[in-house]
């Protein structure tokens, strides 16, 4: 079980949300897949742990132990290490080499490890050396309100930013909604119609795929007991 006992959205260009907390057991989970990567600092039997880790194609299994302090950076899509594509992290965990004390070295410099108060800063002194940057065209063409631009120049972006095509990407969010409308009470037969679904058989696959879970049984774990 992993304990979360503090998670917030940030109003930043590069940063989704920060969280932090601590496993009490250990466990087996289900990690979705997922366009976003994360830096993520772990402390564990007093050995600290740097890692970058990369977006998630699909849904698959994410063990972990008792005892372990963590704090969570999701970073925005489109968001990168400048020195790491991200097609060298796609369902990647990167260990950065660790430093004195509370420290990890990236990109040649020494960096001491945030806090969730003041990720924000250190995301801020990140972009400034140059070691995390942001392409805005990624999030423009998600939105459907990019400029015109060569297909290949739209394919090498996303590769290069991301480590996803844009379709792949697109297929993660419509299987992240579908979760969403089914965990709302959203019927299995209309959360298919509603997000362009060929058939339930279709929408079970994706959700299956992408989020290591079927349609029913999301219903079933959001059923309120009678």
């Amino acid at each position: 079980m992993i304990i979360i006992p503090e998670e917030r959205f940030v109003e930043s260009p590069y940063i989704e949300w920060v969280a932090h907390g601590y496993t009490v057991a250990d466990g087996l989970t289900m990690r979705p897949a997922g366009y976003n990567w994360h830096l993520i600092f772990t402390r564990h039997e007093g050995v600290l742990r740097t890692l970058v880790v990369g977006a998630l194609e699909a849904a698959r299994p994410l063990s972990y132990v008792a005892g372990a302090e963590t704090l969570w950076i999701g970073f925005k899509v489109g968001t990168y290490l400048s020195h790491l594509p991200a097609t060298d992290t796609l369902n990647r965990e990167v260990t950065l080499p660790e430093g004195r004390g509370d420290h990890f070295w990236l990109e040649g410099n020494v960096w001491e490890i945030p806090t969730f108060e003041n990720a924000e800063t250190f995301v801020k002194h990140l972009v400034r050396t140059g070691a995390l940057t942001c392409d805005p065209l990624i999030d423009a063409a998600l939105r459907g309100e990019l400029a015109p631009t060569s297909a290949r120049t739209l394919r090498y972006r996303f590769q290069h930013s991301t480590g996803l095509g844009q379709h792949h990407i697109r297929q993660i969010k419509r299987a992240q909604r579908a979760g969403e409308l089914l965990r709302q009470g959203n019927p299995i037969v209309d959360t298919a119609h509603e997000l362009g679904y060929a058939d339930q058989s279709h929408l079970t696959h994706s959700l299956k795929r992408f989020l290591g879970s079927t349609p029913g049984s999301i219903v079933a774990s959001h059923v309120l007991p009678g």
